[in-house]
């Protein structure tokens, strides 16, 4: 084991990549438990990690939502938003929330939900008067919904490294945790539109707010195919999500009459990037996590949570900890590659619901994509308000101690994250 730890604090201290630190840290791990002779078991491993016929789901997913940002689906889902809460004080900033609701049914991914939305409401809010780092900090948090309400890449991935959860369960179990965090960030945005005295819109006609909807109405069945199709046992993962592309496709080109051949090949060209950076960290990843199976590693680290507490929910909390602290380094897919393999397997030993586990994992890991110094949604927002990182950091606070009061109450209550799928 200490070969690995050596490699793995070595390779993550000078910067490399985090795929490189994994399947060399795991290599360092396998040469030390058999020599040479592990190499070729090394190679299986990797191979092995990304041969799955679930992972199909994850390139189909991306392309979706990138056909959605390229077909301007961002804009139709902020007018119907804004006829919803227009008349309400600091209306943009709980479109910007409401959006992001809708959005995550359809992207599963925190920064292109940063984008796409950012790129519209954070200019529109610092015409009418909200304050800039503001504009930034709801939106980056808002953002972090997407992998969390289904689809969500981040779930399709959890559930290929640790197979004992379906993703149907997966995807179940993330719908009121999601709504739980949309819920808190629209509580805080209210009390800070009406104590900062953020603007108010003029009401929308009901004709108005009837045609926005319509228009919406296309884009927003995407949800409903790919859960709906899971959901109901018509589909499979796979299958729902090629669906939901050639839908995508059909509505873009036909309906919207907007998605061009030039757009649709945009689409696929940041499909193959992103799904090349999601299989090649899964693959490096599989080494880790047969070392760390291999090693014991997951049977030590439930006897140093113990050695910390006997209290079930103290125990999680210094879980949450931790992952918050690692987050504050990593961005959530790398993170959850790397502790996933060792975590999961400890605290199914302390006897915690692997779903109920599974999902507070992924949440929090989310939460971190808000938290400095890496905070990839929170930079990304604030790039785009043009506005200093520490201000942007220094907005977000407010809706971040939200974020932990739905962690703390997702830790206290696992029915939260288990009453869905047990339904299923």
């Amino acid at each position: 084991m200490t070969p690995t730890i050596i490699v793995f604090m070595l390779l993550l201290f000078i910067g490399a990549p985090v795929a490189v630190v994994m399947a060399m840290s795991g290599l360092a791990g396998g040469f030390s438990l058999g020599g040479e002779r592990m190499l070729g078991i090394i190679a299986d491993r990797m191979f092995s990690g990304v041969s799955g016929f679930l992972l199909i789901a994850v390139p189909y997913f991306i392309f979706t939502a990138e056909l959605m940002n390229q077909g301007g689906l961002t804009h139709k889902l902020i007018a119907f938003n804004n006829s919803l809460f227009g008349r309400v004080r600091g209306a943009l900033s709980h479109v910007n929330i409401s959006v992001s609701v809708f959005f995550a049914g359809l992207t599963g991914a925190a920064v292109t939900d940063t984008v796409a939305i950012g790129k519209i409401m954070i200019p529109e809010m610092k015409k009418q008067g909200y304050d800039a780092e503001y504009a930034a900090a709801v939106t980056a948090c808002s953002s972090i919904i997407g992998p969390i309400i289904p689809p969500s890449v981040v779930m399709v991935v959890y559930a290929t490294l640790l197979r004992d959860i379906s993703v149907i369960d997966l995807f179940a179990g993330g719908i009121v945790p999601g709504l739980l965090m949309a819920l808190a960030l629209l509580g805080v945005s209210f009390f800070l539109a009406w104590k900062r005295g953020y603007p108010k819109q003029a009401p929308t006609p009901f004709k108005v707010a009837l045609m926005s909807f319509v228009v919406a109405l296309p884009a927003m069945v995407v949800p409903l195919i790919i859960l709906g199709g899971i959901l109901s046992g018509l589909t499979t993962i796979t299958e729902a999500s090629g669906f939901a592309a050639v839908y995508a496709i059909v509505i873009g080109v036909v309906f919207y009459r907007n998605l061009t051949w030039r757009k649709i090949w945009d689409a696929l060209v940041v499909t193959v990037r992103f799904s090349g950076v999601v299989f090649f960290l899964l693959a490096t990843s599989a080494v880790l996590g047969w070392f760390v199976t291999r090693s014991g590693i997951a049977r030590d680290a439930a006897g140093l949570i113990t050695t910390f507490s006997d209290a079930a929910f103290l125990q999680l909390m210094l879980v949450c900890l931790l992952l918050l602290v690692i987050g504050t380094v990593m961005d959530v897919l790398p993170a959850l590659v790397v502790v996933a393999p060792v975590l999961v397997p400890a605290m199914i030993q302390l006897g915690f619901d692997p779903l109920h586990f599974a999902i507070l994992m992924i949440v929090v890991l989310n939460v971190s994509n808000v938290t400095p110094p890496v905070g990839m949604t929170l930079m990304t927002a604030a790039r785009i308000a043009e506005v200093p990182y520490e201000r942007a950091i220094v907005a977000s606070l407010p809706f971040y101690v939200a974020f932990i009061g739905v962690i703390v109450l997702l830790a206290a209550f696992p029915a939260l994250s288990t009453w869905i799928p047990s339904l299923l």
